[in-house]
């Protein structure tokens, strides 16, 4: 009896696009974002591991903490509707979006 040789597992298998929540860029890398800051998160009570999340690219990620306190983000801005709805991240978002994804964003 022959032996058959397992199945080969190269070329890796094609990775799905990863998508910003904010911009909907599919961006090369995302970083996780705690819609409820840890700090704050921790002074109410919760957990760390049960604050909520969401993938954003480094410069959505890097303008959101530019542009609010931890304590406007927890109070205000905890859900990806609520930072759309501030003017401000909007005309980011529209501009980010003209941008192409490899090319790096200065933050200010």
């Amino acid at each position: 009896m022959a032996r058959r040789r397992p199945e080969s597992n190269w070329p890796l298998p094609p990775r799905e696009p990863a998508v910003c929540a904010l911009c909907e860029r599919e961006t090369p890398m995302l970083t996780e974002h705690h819609l409820v800051p840890k700090s704050q998160g921790r002074r109410q009570g919760v957990k760390v591991y049960e604050l909520p999340t969401v993938m954003l690219c480094p410069a959505c990620h890097k303008f959101l903490h530019r542009t609010f306190t931890n304590a406007e983000l927890a109070g205000e801005y905890h859900s990806v509707d609520a930072l759309l709805a501030d003017d401000r991240v909007r005309r980011f978002v529209n501009w980010l979006r003209t941008q192409p994804a490899s090319k790096a964003v200065r933050v200010r």
